[in-house]
């Protein structure tokens, strides 16, 4: 890090602040945004849940490379929540693109230990 200069105006002093305020919406096309300017690459791995996380699932891997698309499906009212509503179309694009897709309700023995 620099010892001297300019950050918008201001002289850097060598701290790094935390504001309050939200500097990024980090949902839909946002994420496979944000996670190319924080890495530089496409993720290999990804997992999500709701529609918001179509585009970052459809840009992990690319074209050409293999990758890990996990869908978690909240589909288990009993031991936790029931809300596949708002996934819909996620969905969908899992199973036409064979993407990893769990029940909670099928697929998972505990939910919460208990």
């Amino acid at each position: 890090m620099p010892s001297s200069g300019t950050s918008r105006g201001k002289s850097w002093k060598g701290a790094i602040v935390q504001r309050a305020d939200l500097d990024v919406v980090n949902d839909g096309p946002e994420k496979a945004v944000q996670i190319w300017s924080v890495t530089g690459r496409r993720p290999i791995l990804a997992a999500g849940n709701a529609n918001g996380d179509l585009e970052m699932l459809s840009f992990t891997g690319g074209p050409c490379l293999p990758a890990l698309r996990l869908l978690v499906l909240h589909d288990d009212a009993r031991r936790e929540f029931d809300y596949i509503a708002g996934a819909e179309k996620v969905l969908s694009t899992a199973q036409t693109h064979g993407w990893t897709a769990v029940s909670m309700q099928r697929d998972w023995r505990k939910v919460f230990p208990g």
